[in-house]
């Protein structure tokens, strides 16, 4: 059956003190707000209309970035979670099938939980999302029976006997999409706060004689953000929850708690990480490789065998292949570096291609920048740069080519040549001994002024 996606994202967030809309808030490098859209991708649904309000057009930048095919609609007025829903009303016109709600500021909804709320559709009109709360707080109640949801309490509306209930809500709701802005059309806003509450439709479901049910899941997946403290709790509970799965599937991490995943990370069985090592959007590291402590990656693949750092930063573009060796303090951006390639240590390889089996040596630097445009290096197969070599692009080196260490390199080397350029050396015998002698008479001057 079609599913369509109504994810809530037009909230301020105050309590944040921030003047970025509170979806676009990070956890594990990518805003909150596609962590929602992830967790609703693995339905595949046919339609995803992000409902924005505070700061609309960021929000809508960063829900397309994700799903380029996704509706942006706004809510002018903060009138509440039903009104919100109501704003996609026209952008699902004519969809078929059901319609799930989720929250930009609830980051944790698990695939599998969105599959058994499509599960109880099959016996229910509505069915909502509940967990069991350690400490109810001031959460909506579900009073149900069983699977069967009679309806929903608000906390400051809730007897005491339903205040001891530790079934809460979460606020995702899953209907079919007409019935739910059947439901939604017809909710008032007779409450203090004069707003229209999407928890109400199930009292309306109940009056049309339509059934409702619950689905549950663990409590930390109904996290929700509302501050900065909530954020770091849940970025914990995303490093937590990343670094188990990294090593159920065969990943070692020598120091679980010290590595930082992200989003999108994708690390393969039997690759090594060390302590200390930091991964941004963006990173593949295939099965085989070898990440060494304090290194820093983001939007790069490292390919089988290969090894990096330590000290190590690649950067977004950098592309490197089976069996390649970065070594420490070492950065690599937008760059190819073909199988069997070694960049030991201190260099910089920026906008670059770099043939297999070819040896980078220390201090070696791509100078890819003009001041206004950025230049490409391309390096052949088994050619040999020497230390300290200054690459000034657009240049090329040939095959089997060899440069000079200490050369600055602003013509194209041919295959199988040796590059030299740089000045003639001159020494001056005993010049040194006198420039010595001068310059410590001027520093003991200097001390008795």
């Amino acid at each position: 059956m079609p599913v369509s996606l109504v994810i809530l994202a037009a909230g301020q967030g105050t309590r944040m003190n921030s003047d970025l809309p509170k979806v676009l808030h990070k956890v594990a490098g990518a805003p909150m707000l596609h962590h929602a859209m992830q967790a609703g991708a693995s339905l595949a649904p046919e339609r995803v209309v992000v409902v924005a309000g505070h700061g609309a057009e960021a929000v809508s930048k960063a829900a397309r970035a994700w799903d380029e095919a996704c509706t942006v609609v706004v809510q002018a007025e903060q009138l509440g979670t039903g009104h919100a829903v109501a704003q996609a009303r026209t952008a699902l016109e004519g969809a078929a099938g059901d319609c799930v709600v989720l929250y930009g500021d609830t980051p944790f909804i698990r695939p599998e939980t969105l599959e058994a709320m499509l599960e109880a559709r099959a016996r229910h009109a509505v069915v909502v999302l509940g967990f069991e709360a350690r400490d109810p707080g001031r959460y909506g109640r579900l009073i149900a029976q069983g699977e069967a949801l009679e309806r929903i309490v608000e906390f400051k509306d809730a007897t005491e006997a339903e205040r001891a209930i530790t079934l809460c809500n979460s606020g995702v709701i899953c209907a079919g999409t007409e019935t739910l802005f059947s439901l939604v059309a017809a909710l008032g806003n007779d409450n203090a706060a004069g707003e229209y509450y999407l928890t109400d439709i199930v009292e309306l479901a109940r009056k049309r004689g339509l059934s409702a049910g619950v689905v549950t899941c663990p409590e930390a997946e109904t996290m929700g953000v509302n501050t900065r403290a909530q954020l770091a709790e849940a970025e914990a509970a995303f490093q937590a929850r990343a670094r188990a799965e990294a090593l159920d599937i065969g990943v070692t991490l020598t120091a679980p708690e010290t590595v930082f995943f992200a989003l999108d990370t994708h690390i393969g069985r039997d690759a090594i990480i060390g302590p200390h090592v930091v991964f941004g959007p963006g990173v593949t590291i295939e099965s085989g490789a070898e990440i060494k402590a304090y290194c820093h990656l983001e939007g790069c693949h490292v390919s089988r065998g290969a090894d990096v750092g330590p000290f190590a930063r690649l950067r977004p573009g950098a592309e490197l292949a089976e069996f390649v060796h970065v070594g420490n303090f070492v950065e690599i951006k937008n760059a190819i570096l073909d199988e069997g390639v070694k960049v030991g240590h201190l260099s910089y390889i920026g906008d670059a291609n770099v043939g297999e089996a070819t040896n980078i040596g220390a201090g070696t630097v791509t100078c890819n920048y003009d001041g206004v445009m950025k230049h490409r290096t391309r390096i052949g197969k088994r050619a040999f740069i020497g230390s300290d070599t200054m690459l000034v692009a657009p240049v090329s080196v040939g095959d089997e080519a060899m440069t000079g260490s200490g050369s600055t390199i602003t013509e194209d080397v041919p295959a199988g040549a040796v590059a030299l350029g740089r000045a003639k050396q001159v020494n001056k015998p005993g010049l040194a001994v006198k420039l010595f002698e001068r310059l410590r008479a001027i520093k003991a001057a200097k001390g008795k002024a």
